[in-house]
């Protein structure tokens, strides 16, 4: 078979790793139905909650036949892994686990995955083919600002960029002024970090007289929380780079589940290794190509740790165009928003990503912004503090009350809703180095 080749935006390398990405439908179809039935025999022998499932249902490995009885498979849900805290999900023993990372557990028992060295081969080759459709490659200097330690991020990127041959420089998460003196310094061509950090980095920089626009920087990839497309506007137009979204998470493999390329029209899906599904969030019910609904992912490789049907409560869509980088593999629509993110106020269901487009959408204000949940008079409110511009806050009160007006509106026109919305000076709101909280809900305080 001829495989198409892969050429980096500078023409100076074939990563053959990339070629699964053009493999031709019908051959990704037959590996994708060898993989998933592999994957399930494994599971169903070596996962006891995997095996009690399936007996539930009165279903075999044998019985899986085509790539369209994934649906007849059990969903494995996050509380799944909390149940089966700390190895209950393992499919390999711990004499062939070479690594383990973990959540952060705030929200209660942390979640533990693990990776064979053949787990961690292959999340370094999506990792690869991450970066490879965004265009770097060897020469590049990139500065990977995702945590290092239990936090799948700052590893999985790092071993996909010494793949590809770049220079790594390994700054992990915070240490803002030493972020920018290594971007400065080191003349970096590429930043790897959440998107609310890099607008952090973004503004520090300008604090200590850097322009970001006037480095070598040309490109971010950016992953690990949703973002708006306004917010991707305000970090091209600030820092004069192309954004890349990636997609991933620990359940999976991590980061490497899913990338932009150069078009930045959705993020093209590793298939051959994470096979995809859209499903009503409220029935499960598999939706078709093209309807919005949640991802389900079920791993076709993994060896440690098997995924089958795992519900991400992230609300996308396939997009069912051909992609104009020339990619066979699927795109899903860009994150925008999590099920279990939403809130429903009077009625209303809404999400944060809703309020942040419309507050990007006014001129002078920052994006650096949070909702506050409150119930005042029995009845839930909304309260939205957002940074503006210092020649806004120091101008007369007209001008406050105009802004005020403007954002109000803006949020009503998208949401429906009436919000309480409260200027702030800039600086004055917490500043993430990881991943950004938005959403304070005080409803239930006292």
């Amino acid at each position: 078979m001829l495989l198409r080749e892969n050429w980096n935006d500078t023409g100076q390398g074939f990563h053959p790793v990339s070629a699964p990405d053009y493999l031709p439908a019908a051959q990704l179809r037959e590996l994708q139905l060898r993989r998933l039935k592999a994957v399930v025999e494994r599971a169903y022998e070596h996962v006891a909650l995997f095996r009690e499932r399936m007996n539930e249902r009165d279903l075999t490995p044998a019985r899986i036949e085509s790539l369209s009885d994934v649906s007849r498979l059990p969903f494995t849900v996050k509380t799944d892994l909390r149940d089966t805290y700390p190895f209950g999900l393992f499919a390999s023993p711990m004499s062939e686990i070479v690594r383990l990372h973990a959540s952060s557990g705030t929200t209660g028992k942390p979640i533990v995955v693990a990776y064979t060295q053949e787990d961690i081969q292959v999340w370094s080759s999506v990792m690869l083919r991450t970066f490879a459709a965004a265009g770097i490659h060897r020469g590049d200097i990139v500065q990977n600002a995702y945590g290092y330690g239990l936090f799948t991020g700052g590893l999985g990127a790092h071993y996909g960029l010494e793949a590809i041959g770049a220079t790594v420089v390994p700054a992990s998460g915070g240490n803002t002024d030493r972020q920018v003196m290594l971007l400065r310094d080191f003349g970096v061509t590429a930043i790897c970090s959440t998107p609310s950090y890099f607008l952090h980095l973004i503004e520090r920089a300008h604090d200590l007289g850097v322009d970001l626009r006037d480095l070598p920087l040309r490109a971010g990839i950016f992953g690990a929380e949703p973002w708006s497309t306004a917010m991707r506007d305000r970090i091209e137009k600030d820092s004069g780079i192309k954004a890349y979204d990636i997609y991933g998470l620990s359940e999976i493999i991590g980061p490497g589940v899913g990338s932009e390329c150069s078009a930045q029209d959705g993020l093209h899906l590793f298939e051959d290794h994470f096979y995809p599904e859209i499903i009503d969030p409220a029935t499960g019910e598999v939706l078709a190509d093209g309807e919005e609904g949640e991802l389900v992912l079920t791993t076709l490789s993994k060896r440690a740790m098997p995924m089958i049907r795992y519900r991400t409560r992230d609300i996308t869509r396939i997009i069912t165009e051909p992609c104009s980088c020339g990619r066979t593999i699927r795109r899903i629509q860009r994150i925008g928003r999590r099920s279990d993110d939403m809130f429903i106020i009077r009625g209303v269901n809404v999400f944060p990503s809703q309020i942040e487009s419309a507050l990007l959408a006014v001129e002078g204000a920052l994006p650096h912004y949070r909702i506050v949940l409150k119930r005042e008079r029995g009845l839930d409110q909304i309260h939205v503090e957002i940074e503006v511009g210092p020649e806004i806050f120091s101008d007369k009160v007209s001008a406050m009350e105009e802004m005020h007006d403007r954002l109000a509106h803006s949020i009503e026109r998208i949401t429906g809703l009436r919000v309480a919305v409260h200027l702030v000076e800039p600086h004055s709101l917490p500043r993430s180095e990881g991943k950004a909280k938005r959403v304070w809900d005080e409803r239930n305080d006292g």
